[in-house]
């Protein structure tokens, strides 16, 4: 396969494909783009840590030197910590990338097909992307959405981010087919907080029960990735009418600024953060820990 020349495995993923062990992607934006250092190579460690600790083996993934890394080293995630070169890579990214031999951080789009290249299944993040609010004029709707329309990849997320609006975010995947799961709720988490207004597709209490309906899935041939809904702990989750006051307020400053396009995720990120006195950073770090553990235990029992 023509794909081989640009996948380049760590030890330990290599080890883990010979031995058919479970693996989790990871993605690298939330390393280079999502999280100020140091906790973002901080929390990079702790998550990779969690996934042993459950059973599977971490492949974090990124583009270094015209490369798709599947897996990286302590030094390559410092540098994708601190350096200022990492660009934000999606799907219509990675060939420039690649061809021009940069170094790019991941997206959930791009985590997606670099995984489904490496023969991962499972993929643990943050929150997904989804319709951005007002994209009936802007047509700001995320990458991430089409990929799970078309990848076979599973996502582990806390739902999708609170900045979204995410009652045409769940139509646009309920028109692509891609199945909303909650994993022990009924309701549609929002990123910082535990519930929405909006309720998922289907609840599946275990990590057995997920594992069944996403490889059910695949072997009806039906393509595209599950949304697997787990919401934030309850020790660290923001309460729902204090965050959707946070998000008001930075989308007007955002919509002041002319601020649009990939800049306004970072934008609005930082805001909430600001506003929030970096409440909203802390949560951030507990929803990837959940997420990474969740997904390895859906990893283990896709085997």
């Amino acid at each position: 396969m023509m794909i081989e020349k640009y996948l380049e495995f760590s030890a330990e993923v290599q080890e883990a494909k010979k031995a058919n062990k479970p693996i989790v992607a990871l993605e690298s934006t939330i390393i280079s783009h999502g999280m100020p250092y140091p906790q973002n190579i901080e929390t990079a460690k702790e998550v990779e840590e969690i996934i042993r600790k459950n059973g599977a083996v971490p492949a974090t993934i990124a583009i270094l030197d015209g490369k798709i890394k599947i897996g990286i080293t302590d030094e390559e995630l410092e540098f994708l910590g601190t350096s200022k070169e990492i660009e934000k890579a999606s799907r219509r990214d990675l060939p420039y990338l690649l061809a021009n031999k940069k170094h790019g951080a991941t997206t959930v789009a791009a985590t997606m097909i670099c995984a489904q290249y490496a023969g991962i299944e499972v993929f643990a993040t943050g929150g997904i992307g989804g319709v951005h609010r007002g994209a009936e004029t802007t047509m700001d709707i995320s990458a991430d959405l089409q990929e799970l329309a078309q990848t076979n990849v599973a996502v582990v997320c806390a739902g999708a981010k609170s900045i979204l609006d995410i009652g045409l975010t769940l139509e646009y995947l309920e028109t692509h087919g891609v199945p909303v799961l909650g994993f022990e709720t009924d309701s549609l988490p929002a990123f910082y907080t535990r519930t929405s207004p909006f309720g998922v597709n289907y609840r599946v209490d275990t990590a057995e029960d997920a594992a069944a309906m996403i490889r059910t899935k695949w072997e009806l041939g039906l393509n595209g990735g599950v949304v697997v809904a787990n919401p934030i702990p309850e020790a660290d989750a923001l309460e729902e009418a204090f965050i959707t006051n946070v998000i008001e307020s930075a989308l007007k400053e955002a919509k002041e600024n002319n601020i649009a396009g990939k800049k306004v995720t970072p934008f609005l990120l930082g805001k909430v953060k600001e506003l929030t006195e970096g409440k909203s950073l802390t949560a951030n770090i507990a929803l990837v820990k959940h997420n990474a553990e969740v997904g390895a235990r859906i990893a283990v029992n896709l085997k």
